[in-house]
């Protein structure tokens, strides 16, 4: 990550790597394929680092608090809601601070300043690191997945004893595993459960267990648990999709109004999502400090509803969102209309930038919901041993749902300006456009996507749990031979 930021600031301060810069955004130069490349090259290193840090910094973070039942319960705060203030912080910062000084001095200093934060953050992690709780690495998740397939597959043609306290369990195998407790057996993709049966000639054989042919339950739910929270994992992705470019569309409009604050401060374009972070930013204390504690006397659930029950309030929240960003852009593009603007991209609109800030109201509360309750989902219903890679389904989501949104805002682009009529979203000049339509059409494909995750979590069952305490027995599970383990080393 850091060769990526510092070969972006290359991209910035060299003019051999940038086209020139064209302050009237008519017939510009455009940027060369060599420029392109670093550019490019630049983000991938940056994303390649990213995604390597989000998914296991706050399942890390979580780890070093304790996340049992009995823990969460004592605590009066709810961690990933702090996570989430904390990342809004840092935008705060980005979007005042650091656009303070890209726009006073440079794209370089403005790039700089992040590179150089993300150098001190590496040291301050590596002089922390003898002092945090680590758990040793016990083998890839995505092997025993494959082992509890090509277990079910070698057995597919069993079958499985109506009593599933006879499917085999192993605790000293899953001991290091399964340390908050094994998982229960469940009823739903029984077919998986093929993986647990013991035959005949693995009873009497006195090898350890070849987990490509047997394999316990704990490992065989730990699969049902990452198939179960699949469709809803993929109903994030269109809300992902209906808001990727709804950021840098707003700082298109933004450029267009009147930003005026004083005779002689404007408010710069880039800054406008200030309130969308403020928004955020008070929208998550008023649901810790206030919400939860009012819905607690109702749900008695600590954290006040259900992770699945804040995510659908998202999706509600957020229709209501874009259905107002499509009444805002109607507004703005009237007024355009009204003083002969519509062919004039660098004109001055008479109407406010706060006209702005209402959608951005709806969309942080929205935000407040869904993305702590799905990084609190993903990270509560995954197996223990699996959390980072069950919370890099968050940023999974977010990224395929980026790159489905830059498709599908080509798309209309390319179809709408070949239809005849006014293209929807022109590359220059948003004042020629119809970006109303845009909104109202993301509004419809939430409504699409909000009718799936209702069918979703009808039909979804929570993972079943069983607590760590003294004296749990295995009742009459089938045991067999525990292969002898070598010490791990930890991974840091």
């Amino acid at each position: 990550m850091q060769q990526g930021l510092a070969s972006i600031i290359l991209s910035a301060i060299l003019p051999g790597l940038r086209p020139p810069h064209c302050p009237t955004q008519e017939k510009c130069k455009e940027a060369s394929d060599l420029q392109l490349w670093v550019l490019y090259t630049s983000l991938l290193l940056t994303s390649l680092g990213l995604g390597g840090i989000r998914p296991c910094v706050v399942t890390f973070a979580a780890d070093q608090l304790g996340m049992s039942k009995n823990e969460v319960e004592s605590r009066s705060w709810n961690f990933f809601n702090w996570y989430f203030f904390s990342l809004e912080i840092a935008g705060l910062l980005a979007l005042t601070f650091v656009v303070y000084v890209q726009e006073h001095a440079g794209w370089g200093w403005g790039l700089g300043i992040p590179t150089i934060a993300m150098a001190l953050s590496i040291i301050v992690f590596i002089i922390g690191s003898p002092y945090y709780k680590k758990q040793k690495p016990e083998g890839s998740t995505l092997v025993r997945l494959a082992q509890v397939i090509a277990a079910a597959l070698h057995k597919r043609k069993a079958i499985a004893p109506a009593d599933s306290g006879l499917l085999y369990q192993n605790k000293e195998l899953d001991a290091t595993i399964s340390s908050n407790g094994r998982l229960l057996h469940t009823n739903q993709y029984k077919w998986f459960d093929k993986a647990a049966i013991v035959t005949v000639a693995e009873k009497s054989d006195s090898k350890p267990p070849n987990l490509w042919r047997v394999s316990t339950v704990h490992r065989v739910e730990e699969l049902k648990s990452i198939i179960r929270m699949l469709p809803i994992w993929v109903s994030g992705i269109l809300p992902i999709v209906a808001y990727s470019h709804q950021g840098s569309f707003s700082i298109q409009q933004a450029c267009t109004m009147d930003r005026s604050l004083s005779p002689s401060f404007k408010i710069p374009p880039a800054t406008v999502s200030i309130f969308q972070i403020l928004s955020i930013l008070i929208g998550l204390i008023l649901y810790e400090r206030l919400f939860v504690p009012f819905a607690r006397r109702f749900t008695r659930i600590p954290n006040g509803i259900t992770t699945l029950q804040r995510i659908r309030t998202r999706y509600v929240i957020n229709v209501f969102g874009t259905l107002i960003a499509a009444m805002v852009e109607m507004k703005r593009s009237g007024v355009a209309t009204n003083h002969n603007l519509l062919g004039k991209p660098t004109a001055v609109i008479q109407i406010s930038v706060f006209w702005l800030v209402p959608q951005y109201w709806v969309h942080a509360m929205a935000l407040a919901f869904i993305n702590v309750g799905r990084i609190e989902f993903f990270y509560d219903q995954s197996p223990e041993s699996m959390r980072s890679t069950s919370a890099s389904f968050f940023w999974i989501a977010i990224a395929l749902g980026n790159y489905a949104g830059t498709l599908m805002v080509s798309l209309i682009h390319d179809y709408t300006r070949k239809g005849g009529g006014r293209n929807w979203i022109p590359n220059r000049n948003l004042n020629s456009g119809r970006l109303e339509y845009y909104y109202l059409f993301v509004s419809g494909l939430q409504v699409v996507n909000m009718m799936y995750y209702l069918i979703c979590t009808k039909f979804y069952s929570y993972k079943a749990l069983e607590e760590v305490s003294e004296g749990i027995t295995e009742g009459r599970a089938e045991e067999l031979p525990t292969a002898k383990k070598t010490p791990s080393k930890s991974n840091g």
